[in-house]
């Protein structure tokens, strides 16, 4: 291999360690020293690719919520060219990729919604993607309801509003709060997402008329 490609193979070694420690032991068993040691590195390596640790934990962050991100983007495209005028199907091919793809792997899920909140690099990645996903919803949203600049305050309120409570929903969930199957979590969700667009939109018409 190349010299690019031995650092790319050691970089690959200490994020997959660092995935594993953060997503078993937490924030509190992940050093540079356990990393190194699982990664079978020595220090030196680690600081080749990473600043410190703050900086790993935050490539492990991304690299999780960008896979997600992308899975439910694929899933959204397929429902909107299967079923174009299926709002539900859309919302629920979205919520369950979420869902599935976040927490049928508890160690990704304790990254995202456990882990994010102990560390102040972790909760600015994690409020840095709860914007996008807040954006990818809006976007949605108007391609799917329509909207003017003049809607655009209430869209960002309502994108934002689902995004968040999504969140905190999920986290909820995984902590036994709330007793419902994850296929009941799923078909609540898709229908609130719906219910809460189509409110959104008599909104904007009623302000338009008006």
């Amino acid at each position: 291999m190349s010299a690019s490609e031995r650092r790319a193979e050691r970089r690959a070694k200490l994020m997959a360690a660092a995935f594993e420690l953060l997503g078993t032991e937490g924030w509190a068993g992940t050093t540079v020293r356990s990393v190194c040691a699982r990664a079978r590195l020595t220090p030196r390596f680690f600081y080749e690719s990473f600043a410190d640790l703050d900086a790993l934990a935050v490539a492990v962050f991304d690299d999780v919520v960008q896979d997600t991100t992308a899975h439910v983007l694929v899933a959204v495209a397929e429902a909107v060219r299967d079923r174009p005028d299926d709002r539900l199907a859309q919302a629920r091919a979205a919520i369950e990729t979420v869902v599935h793809d976040l927490t049928d792997d508890p160690r990704r899920a304790r990254i995202v919604f456990v882990e994010a909140l102990g560390n102040e690099a972790l909760a600015r990645r994690r409020l840095e993607a709860m914007r996008t996903l807040a954006q990818l919803i809006a976007m949605h949203g108007r391609a799917s309801f329509g909207s003017t600049p003049a809607d655009e305050g209430l869209v960002e309120v309502t994108a934002s509003l689902l995004a968040g409570g999504l969140a905190e929903l999920l986290i909820l969930w995984l902590d036994g709060e709330l007793p419902v199957t994850p296929e009941q979590l799923i078909e609540d969700c898709s229908e609130l997402f719906v219910a809460t667009g189509e409110s959104a939109a008599r909104i904007a018409r009623a302000r338009a008329r008006a």
